[in-house]
């Protein structure tokens, strides 16, 4: 049986090791290095383990003849209702059902800088892709199950508390402010699943020296891998009982 906070820890590994290494090697031929960590973002494939994970949970559920996309771009495209199509990470497919989508993101530093465009994406995504299902873009499928997982790196300039943000005439949600990144993250994401937005979100952050060795941590249950692994499971494992003849 599938230990989701054991194959998390793996993919945790493999994100920070794949990261180091290819920081290590880019520019090794040339001489020539990207700036801060921008080697390791343009080498790719550091959220592979992630993506595997993913696949492993539907796998896991049993659903037979389950074609589990996270290759292929034209296989994880999908069409939007505000843009054209949409390249996701994760799309899980049985026959022509589209059974679940998942998307996977990450953030090492920057996270002034970042936090905003994070939310957008999460809140824009969601947002074209419910109202796609709406007007009929993935018929025949039954409603679809979307999930969102998001791994931020643990530093003090992520888990430290912020300044107040002081605005005229209309303040600020109260909630938000002297929160640390992290804590908006965390408070972004239960809010995604609360609205309903996403099916389910599992949030953890991780350093990249406990990292290497798969250490992460979860400071919400709600947005544990248990409960997103038990979400998902649940939506294949449905698929799975239609699919599966009567003995």
């Amino acid at each position: 049986m599938l230990d989701p906070g054991r194959e998390l820890a793996k993919a945790v590994k493999h994100f920070w090791n794949t990261r180091a290494n290819q920081q290590a090697r880019q520019g090794s031929a040339s001489g020539i290095k990207d700036a801060g960590n921008r080697s390791a973002v343009t080498g790719g494939k550091h959220a592979d383990g992630f993506v595997q994970l993913i696949e492993r949970i539907v796998r896991d559920a049993g659903l037979p003849g389950a074609s589990i996309h996270t290759a292929a771009k034209t296989a994880r495209t999908l069409p939007g209702y505000f843009r054209p199509t949409k390249e996701w990470d994760v799309v899980v497919r049985s026959g022509n059902d589209l059974v679940a989508v998942v998307e996977v993101k990450s953030q090492v530093g920057s996270f002034g800088n970042n936090f905003n465009n994070r939310v957008e994406e999460a809140l824009g995504n969601a947002t074209d892709f419910w109202a796609a299902y709406a007007k009929g873009g993935y018929q025949p499928s039954a409603r679809p199950w979307l999930g969102y997982l998001f791994m931020l790196e643990e530093n003090p300039k992520s888990t430290c508390a912020t300044r107040r943000i002081r605005l005229d005439p209309f303040p600020v949600d109260e909630v938000f402010q002297t929160l640390s990144y992290a804590k908006r993250y965390e408070e972004v994401c239960q809010r995604l699943v609360r609205e309903r937005l996403y099916d389910a979100a599992c949030f953890f952050t991780s350093n990249a020296k406990d990292g290497a060795k798969g250490k992460y941590t979860e400071p919400n249950d709600e947005l544990g891998i248990r409960n997103f692994a038990i979400s998902l499971g649940a939506r294949a494992a449905s698929f799975a009982r239609l699919k599966t003849p009567d003995t």
